[in-house]
């Protein structure tokens, strides 16, 4: 496990661990890269991963905020990375917001032309619904989540020099709460889940528990990184020419899985590996599948 110098002098946590062919794992947005060992661990005789921290979680929490949008951001430190570590044909697997990482070095960089294989987990290439793209984040219900982004980012604009939760005052956590809870329940195919959200509105002790980060300025960076994502990565990824695996939960509401399967059959070299009982965590739904596909995925 090491700290790597990115271009604007942050230290980025990365964890490395097996030996073999490399293996780039980037995570979605609130995964710290821990949460990959009981899926990756028992590969690690034949391969070497490669798991950074995004900033703002894990070993990478204490990073300053650069002045770039978050995807744009953790490219530049991706590619720091890659070059820092020499890496030249190697694996991705990409899950969520990493997806999305990737597919913009693919836009901007030339990822695309440094990959051995690519694993793609459950993202569409382009965050926005328009006309030309019906499948965005949460689809038809894209006007709503919108709002609701709007409001949190609004929220958090207006308290500038409150960067934790604690010191948040506690009308504002309440509304921040619900906020966050009205996303949960257009998101998730959990019926649970919004359950325990709404008992937590109750229970002060577990409020800290509900949002995906303590750091508020970290989670308006993110949360406007969504709200003002316009970029269209269809064409990039289209491109790939090597073996390519789409993972797609059948059930995801977050990213709808027809245009995920579109998406997949743009790609000449590529197969699609349905979790049928699904959402948009096929790792917590079907962990046993899940870590024998990849396990699949890396031979």
């Amino acid at each position: 496990m090491s700290h790597y110098r990115m271009s604007d002098g942050e230290q980025l946590f990365v964890r490395e661990f097996g030996q073999g062919q490399p293996v780039l794992v980037l995570s979605g947005l609130g995964m710290q890269s821990w949460q990959w060992l009981p899926f990756l661990y028992p590969q690690a005789k034949n391969h070497k991963f490669i798991i950074p921290d995004w900033r703002g979680f894990g070993g990478s929490q204490h990073c300053c905020i650069p002045e770039l949008d978050a995807i744009s951001s953790h490219w530049l430190d991706i590619d720091s990375l890659i070059e820092q570590l020499q890496l030249d044909q190697f694996s991705v697997i990409a899950y969520s917001m990493g997806a999305t990482t990737a597919m913009h070095g693919m836009h901007y960089g030339n990822l695309n032309t440094k990959l051995s294989r690519y694993l793609h987990i459950d993202q569409t290439p382009k965050i926005s619904v328009d006309e030309t793209w019906q499948y965005g984040l949460l689809g038809q219900q894209f006007p709503q989540v919108k709002q609701l982004l709007a409001e949190i980012s609004q929220l958090l604009a207006a308290k500038p020099h409150v960067f934790q939760w604690s010191d948040l005052d506690s009308a504002s956590r309440q509304h921040l709460l619900e906020l966050w809870l009205g996303f949960v329940q257009l998101q998730s195919s959990n019926k649970a889940a919004p359950l325990v959200f709404k008992m937590a509105l109750k229970q002060p002790k577990l409020q800290s528990l509900i949002l995906p980060m303590q750091r508020l300025d970290y989670l308006a960076w993110y949360i406007n990184n969504y709200l003002h994502h316009d970029e269209d990565y269809r064409d990039a990824i289209a491109q790939l020419t090597c073996p390519s695996t789409f993972f797609i939960g059948e059930k995801s509401k977050l990213y709808p899985a027809a245009g995920q399967k579109m998406i997949a059959q743009s790609v000449k070299n590529s197969k699609q590996i349905i979790f049928e009982k699904s959402g948009h965590t096929p790792l917590i739904s079907e962990p046993i599948k899940f870590g024998r596909e990849i396990a699949q995925f890396l031979k």
